[in-house]
C-alpha cells in the first residue's frame, strides 16, 4: 500500500469520525438548540466582518465614518440578516407548516420540532451577541428600552426552547422583526447623507405600514388567538402562561409608543419636502 492510498484512507476515516460526531452530538435532539445558539453567534461574527469588508469596498465614505458609526453600521448589518432569517422562518412555521395547525391532535401550545428549536436557537445566538455589543458600547447602540426588549426576548425564547411550550406565540412575536430592515435602511440612508432622497421618504412610508401590520395588528391577532385557545394556553406551566400574557403586552405598549414616534418622524420628513 503506497503513501497516497494510506493518506486517502486516513482522510476518509477522519471524515467519517467527523460526520459521526456531528450526527451523534451536534445535531442530536438534545444538542440541536445548543448547536444553533453557537452557530447563531458565529454567524453574527461572520456577518459583522462581511459587512465591514463589503462596505469598505463599495461605499467610499465608509472609511470616513467614526469608530462608533462603523460599529453601529456593521451591527445593523447583523440585525438585518437576522431579521430576514427569523421573519421568513416565523412566517413559514406559523402560517404555512402543519406544526401549529388546529387540525392536529393535542394542545397547540405544546408543539415543537427540531426545526423550530433550531430556529429559536439561532435567534438566541443573535440576541446574546447583540445585547453584549449594546452593553460593550452602551448607550451608543441603544438605551434601556433596547436592553429591556432584548432581555424579554431572550427569556421568552430560551424558556420556550427549554419547556417546549408556547412556541407558536414566540414565533408570532418574532415576526415583528420584519420591521428591522426598514429601520436599519433608514439609519444607513441618514448616515450616508441621503436624508432628503426619495428613497428615504419611500422607506419611511414602508416603515409605517410594516410597523402597523407586524407590530400592532399582528399582536392584536396574537391576543385574539390566545382568547380562542384559552383552555389550551392554561394547560401550560405557570411561567409559560406569564410569558405568553406578559411579554406581548409589554412589547405591544413599547411598539405603540415607537409607532407614534415613527409617525411624527414621517410627518416631519414630508413637511420638509413640501
Amino acid at each position: 500500500m503506497d503513501l497516497s492510498t494510506t493518506s486517502v484512507m486516513a482522510a476518509k476515516a477522519y471524515l467519517y469520525k467527523a460526520e459521526s460526531l456531528v450526527k451523534e452530538y451536534l445535531l442530536a435532539d438534545s444538542y440541536v438548540s445548543y448547536t444553533a445558539v453557537l452557530g447563531g453567534i458565529l454567524i453574527c461574527k461572520m456577518v459583522y466582518d462581511i459587512t465591514h469588508l463589503v462596505s469598505s469596498f463599495y461605499y467610499k465614505s465608509y472609511a470616513s465614518l467614526t469608530k462608533a458609526q462603523k460599529l453601529e453600521w456593521n451591527n445593523r448589518g447583523i440585525s438585518t440578516v437576522h431579521a430576514i432569517f427569523i421573519t421568513y422562518m416565523s412566517v413559514y412555521l406559523v402560517f404555512f407548516s402543519h406544526l401549529f395547525s388546529d387540525h392536529l391532535d393535542g394542545p397547540i401550545t405544546s408543539r415543537n420540532s427540531n426545526l423550530s428549536n433550531f430556529t429559536l436557537g439561532v435567534s438566541v445566538g443573535y440576541f446574546i451577541t447583540d445585547i453584549a455589543m449594546i452593553f460593550w458600547v452602551y448607550p451608543s447602540l441603544g438605551g434601556m428600552e433596547y436592553v429591556l426588549h432584548h432581555i424579554l426576548s431572550l427569556i421568552s425564547i430560551v424558556y420556550s426552547i427549554y419547556s417546549g411550550e408556547g412556541q407558536l406565540y414566540t414565533y408570532m412575536v418574532l415576526i415583528s422583526e420584519a420591521t428591522t430592515p426598514g429601520i436599519n435602511l433608514r439609519w444607513f440612508l441618514d448616515t450616508a447623507g441621503l436624508k432628503k432622497s426619495k428613497a428615504y421618504l419611500v422607506n419611511g412610508v414602508w416603515m409605517v405600514v410594516a410597523w402597523l401590520v407586524a407590530r400592532i395588528l399582528l399582536f392584536i391577532y396574537l391576543f385574539y388567538h390566545i382568547y380562542f385557545h384559552y383552555d389550551q394556553v392554561m394547560q401550560m406551566k405557570t411561567f409559560s402562561c406569564l410569558l405568553v400574557f406578559g411579554v406581548p403586552t409589554v412589547l405591544l405598549i413599547m411598539n405603540t409608543v415607537w409607532f407614534a414616534k415613527i409617525l411624527r418622524g414621517l410627518k416631519k420628513t414630508m413637511a420638509k419636502r413640501d
